[in-house]
């Protein structure tokens, strides 16, 4: 049966960097029984360009019809001068909202390549390895729309809402996550102050029940920041509302070294998943062979094993990225210790990670 992965190059080194996981891809399925197409649409500030819209109908109709999607990034000070509802950035709200992907999957492991790179110090971040499960479709980010009131306009009003029904589809999500892990969950909230996180930590608490074998913890949102700098190995599946997953995975991925080396997922209930690189487009360096394609080609990963249930594939991916930076091979925004010298390409960096996946199989 036919397979479909709709690829959504973006702006930037978007258009690079999935061209580099789409030649990954392509290599796995060249030795497997998987019959994939590929399609690929516009979104962002090149769909603005050429649409006058950040997200086309034509690009939400195909996502619909799709096993998958595969993300570049989006943005650009090209659009900066934009509306609020034409920025490339809605494109990205957009497709989220209109495919349901209510879930997203922030994994957060330290490359032993790259420690030395993490600000802080290496006994820290060596043994980190969890995930961030963050709710997507809810909250400040998707409340009634934002107002300016008074005479003046000198008063705004932002608010944040959820049903309970969107907080217990990613807490499930979240505890089946934990099972597969070191069933442990730390649910993040600031059920001290807001009404919104007092129902969170409710049903928190009323889903652990159903799974008697996953420890649970509640922690505050500043707290939890504090806690991924100074203690981040105690940390295993995190979950946590729009807003504050947002923030706590930027944070979370200065960890690793490089923000350059972060995949992400956005899921719904069935397998059908947005994958994409948490870094942003990085128009500075766009067509210069300069980008560093890892993020994206682990986010190809995660579209292996969520959506297409290839779990083996998927650790063949991981397990080259890590054994070509142990190589010392990198890109330029990385710093590999005493490897200085063997900074490649964008297309060179993909090249080895196809060759090393190829040379494991034999």
């Amino acid at each position: 049966m036919m397979k479909t992965i709709t690829v959504l190059p973006g702006d930037g080194i978007g258009p690079e960097v999935t061209a580099s996981a789409v030649r990954v891809l392509k290599s796995i399925f060249s030795t497997s029984n998987r019959n994939v197409q590929f399609i690929e649409k516009k979104i962002g500030g090149a769909a603005i360009d050429a649409y006058g819209t950040p997200l086309p109908q034509e690009t939400i109709d195909q996502c619909h019809h799709s096993d998958a999607i595969l993300l570049g990034a989006v943005g650009g000070p090209k659009w900066n001068q934009q509306s609020m509802q034409l920025r490339p950035e809605q494109g990205l709200l957009g497709i989220r909202k209109a495919m349901g992907l209510f879930a997203n999957l922030r994994p957060v492991e330290a490359f032993q390549a790259l420690v030395d790179a993490s600000p802080l110090k290496q006994s820290f971040v060596e043994q980190v390895d969890f995930v961030i499960v963050r709710e997507l479709t809810g909250g400040l980010y998707f409340g009634r729309p934002s107002e300016r009131l008074g005479p003046n306009q000198d008063r705004v009003v932002d608010t944040l809402a959820y049903s309970r029904q969107e907080i217990q589809r990613v807490v499930e999500k979240a505890f089946q996550l934990a099972l597969k892990r070191r069933r442990k969950i730390t649910s993040i909230d600031k059920a001290n102050v807001l009404e919104s996180s007092r129902m969170w930590r409710e049903v928190v608490n009323e889903t652990a029940k159903r799974y008697p074998e996953v420890a649970v913890t509640h922690q505050l949102v500043d707290s939890a920041a504090m806690q991924l700098i100074t203690n981040p190995s105690q940390f295993d599946v995190l979950v946590t509302e729009n807003m504050f997953g947002d923030i706590l995975s930027d944070e979370a991925s200065v960890l690793t070294g490089s923000l350059g080396m972060m995949p992400s997922a956005s899921l719904r209930a069935d397998k059908v998943g947005l994958y994409e690189p948490a870094h942003g487009s990085a128009p500075d360096i766009a067509g210069q062979g300069k980008a560093n394609p890892l993020a994206t080609i682990l986010s190809a990963a995660l579209l292996l094993r969520y959506s297409l249930d290839m779990d083996t594939e998927a650790a063949q991916i991981e397990t080259a990225v890590r054994q070509i930076l142990n190589q010392g091979i990198h890109t330029s925004d990385l710093h590999v210790a005493n490897h200085e010298d063997q900074i490649v390409s964008t297309s060179e960096m993909t090249d080895h990670v196809i060759h090393a996946i190829n040379a494991n199989r034999t």
